[in-house]
Formats: structure tokens, sequence, C-alpha cells
């Protein structure tokens, strides 16, 4: 699959996630897997370009390329800036949110609520393009269903954006009055895959290798981004990959290999975010790597009373350990993310999807 210039290794996407997506974690998901991956969004407001947040969602520092940042904001011309202002920071594409529900996003007309305002969501699609264009760097738009379920217009939206040059679609197959509750529905994803020419992505409770292939088959997507079902569990998209590839799942990582992975994005993080900070946001990337696993909820509360960074690596790395004496393979619970039913997705309803409605700026 190509985007631009860019040839992508596979059609296994890492959703921008608000808190989340930052570069270690865009990283380490590259590393095991995935093919392509969107920042966390960006603010189109200048005022906020400086602040330390803007800065390390700005930080691309050692990525795999291509590079692409998100931006968001409701003025055409901060958005065509911002789109100018991060690619002099190292974005190589630009994705344009109109899929955030979050209501701090929404109540400032940003995000989802674009898509009720159908001639200023194409007014800041054309401005970003044209201020693109030139640079050679594509555009890209994520977005929802629609606003509500009696107003599902992403199949129009998608094609005035088509015409206005974006390069690439993703639906998320909910409305923004869903929020990030109940299930995702695909009819909408193939509908608009069957009117466009560009590459159309779904997302939306891909949370499994079976679900992966049910919903290329629903949708005739041409890529599938993959959220919530990351966190935690960055492997996902090897999984994935290898059960598209081969009809087979493949065994649970290596305890062993897990550790390794975990403890070196764990450094990646705090030399990001520093020592205080990045000890206190390392805690809930932890607690979703050890949620599904035999006493797992017991350690992330210890987990959360330490409050150091070495403390967090020697005690994840000890327990760790301990956990391999009796097994060579992390050993998930019941009905853990790699093998849901249809339709459920582990994720609905637990913490971690406060940490993705979590606002950029």
């Amino acid at each position: 699959m190509t985007l631009g210039p860019y040839r992508l290794p596979n059609r296994l996407f890492v959703a921008p996630m608000a808190g989340v997506t930052d570069r270690p974690f865009r990283v380490l998901c590259k590393k095991l897997g995935a093919g392509y991956a969107v920042s966390e969004m960006v603010t189109s407001r200048k005022d906020l370009w400086n602040s330390l947040k803007t800065s390390r969602r700005a930080n691309h520092e050692g990525e795999p390329a291509p590079i692409s940042v998100q931006i968001a904001g409701t003025d055409a011309l901060m958005m065509a800036e911002a789109a100018a202002y991060n690619i002099d920071r190292g974005a190589q594409i630009i994705d344009i949110n109109m899929g955030c529900p979050a209501k701090k996003v929404c109540n400032k007309w940003a995000g989802s609520a674009l898509m009720q305002d159908e001639p200023l969501a194409l007014e800041i699609i054309e401005a970003v393009v044209a201020a693109c264009a030139p640079r050679g760097v594509p555009v890209t738009l994520k977005m929802r269903t629609g606003w509500c379920q009696a107003e599902k217009n992403a199949v129009r939206l998608a094609r005035a954006a088509e015409q206005a040059g974006v390069a690439m679609v993703t639906v998320h197959g909910r409305t923004r009055e869903q929020g990030y509750t109940g299930h995702a529905e695909y009819d909408t994803i193939a509908a608009v895959k069957a009117a466009l020419r560009i590459p159309v992505v779904a997302n939306g409770d891909i949370s499994s290798p079976h679900k992966a292939r049910d919903v290329l088959a629903a949708t005739g997507a041409d890529a599938l981004m993959i959220g919530r079902a990351a966190q935690g569990r960055p492997w996902i998209f090897a999984e994935i990959a290898h059960f598209l590839e081969t009809g087979e799942l493949l065994p649970a990582p290596r305890i062993a290999d897990a550790k390794r992975w975990l403890i070196e994005h764990l450094h990646d993080h705090y030399t990001l975010y520093g020592e205080l900070t990045g000890m206190r946001s390392a805690r809930k990337h932890i607690g979703w790597a050890v949620r599904a696993l035999p006493g797992g909820e017991e350690f992330r509360r210890h987990m959360n009373t330490l409050d150091s960074c070495e403390d967090q690596v020697r005690t994840l790395g000890d327990w760790l350990d301990a956990l391999a004496q009796d097994h060579d393979r992390l050993p998930y619970l019941a009905q853990a993310a790699n093998d849901e039913p249809d339709g459920v997705s582990p994720d609905n309803n637990d913490n971690s999807a406060h940490e993705e409605r979590r606002l950029t700026a």
C-alpha cells in the first residue's frame, strides 16, 4: 500500500490516541508489526505551540518514516499554518482530525463536531491540502460515521474530501453521539469504500486477529486502524498480520521478549517526559500490559504506589521474572484480547477509554 511517495510495509495502522500515541509508543508499535502510526492530536492554536505538551507531541526523534501528525482545530487558516508548522518539524503526512468525540474538543466545534458543519469542514480540508501540496506532503482525514444516528454523512464528506485532494480517509464506525460506547458498525465504512477511489481505512473495535479478518471482509477496506486493543498489547499488529497471511494464530509472546520490549519502552518514555512526569504517565502503560495476566490487577495497584522510574523498571522486571518461572509465554486469562467473540471489545468500558478521550491541547 502506498500513501503519497511512501510505500507502507503493511496495512495495519496505529490509531491516534491522545495521551497514548506519543513517539515512544508509536516506535514500539512499528517495531512490533504496525505498518504506519499517526501521532496524537496537535492543536492548531499558535499560542500553545511552544507549550511543553505540544513540543513533546511534535517530537519525532528516531521514529521510522513516514511520520504522520494529526492536527485539530476549527479555523481553516490556523489549520493550514499548523500543517506547515508540523512539516517544518518533521511531519511527512498531515492528518486532519474530524473524529475525536471528546466534549472538550467538540464544544469548541473541533474534532467530530466539524461533521455538523460540512462547509467549514471542507474549507479546512482545502486549506490544509493547499498548504501541504506544494511541499509534496499527503493529507489524510479521520472521521466518524456522522454526528448522530439520524445524520450519518460520512459518505458525502468523504467524497468532498477526495475531490479536494485528500489522499486517504479513515472512518471510525461510530457516531459522535456514541463516543466509545456500544459497538462499531461497518456498513457505513463499506459505503465510504464503495464511493471512493482513494484508500479507505476501517477503525473501531478491531481487537483480535479474527475480528480484523471479519472487518476487512465486511468493509472491503484497504487497511485497518487499531487503537485501544494495542494498549498494553503492541504485538497485536504482528499477531493480526500473521493470521491474515497464514490463517493461523501466533502463540502469545515469550515473557522474556515481552519484558525486553516493555522495559525498552519505559526507558524511551522516561527520556521524552523526564523523571517525574514519565514515572506517572508510564503507570497506565504498565497497567494495560499486565491487566490480562494472572495477578495483574493486584500488581497494577502496587505499581501505582511506586514513585521513581528505577523502582518501576525493577519491580516490573522482577514481577515478569517471577511469572516466567511458571510460564514460558504470557499466560493470558480466559477471554483476553487475543480472540474475543464478534462485537466484543475488551476496552469499551475500562479506564483506557478515558485516556483515549483526553484532549490534545
